[in-house]
């Protein structure tokens, strides 16, 4: 796949930061980001621009991972953005109800180098 553009939704402006650190270590960091603080905030990013991928937390106010990922599957516009789930909840419950047809990967955290560049390099 191609990648250019990606969002990172985090209610941890740390977080983010270290998602983008591991993109950049792990060789993407010619790559543009953004970043959105909760999934309410990256539903508006989204409509207003595109992404080429948005790697996104499951638990934020306002609006969760989760909702943010069924959103984008209903809207036909944002249906075959790929979704990378990271999250420290690592139950089997959140990968059925995630489901590898919703999105491209769920990484469990602590998120490191060497997980981005096992979906990306898919």
């Amino acid at each position: 796949m191609s990648w250019n553009k990606i969002l990172i939704v985090d209610d941890s402006a740390t977080s983010r930061m270290i998602i983008r650190r591991c993109f950049q270590i792990a060789g993407f960091g010619e790559l543009e980001f953004e970043e959105a603080e909760d999934g309410l905030a990256a539903l508006s990013k989204i409509q207003a621009d595109n992404f080429d991928l948005v790697v996104s937390d499951i638990k934020m106010p306002k609006m969760d991972g989760t909702t943010l990922v069924k959103k984008l599957r209903l809207n036909p516009d944002t249906a075959g953005t790929p979704v990378v789930i990271i999250s420290s909840v690592g139950n089997e419950a959140l990968e059925e109800q995630l489901g590898e047809s919703v999105v491209h990967a769920i990484i469990k955290k602590p998120v490191s180098p060497a997980k981005i560049l096992s979906f990306m390099e898919e």
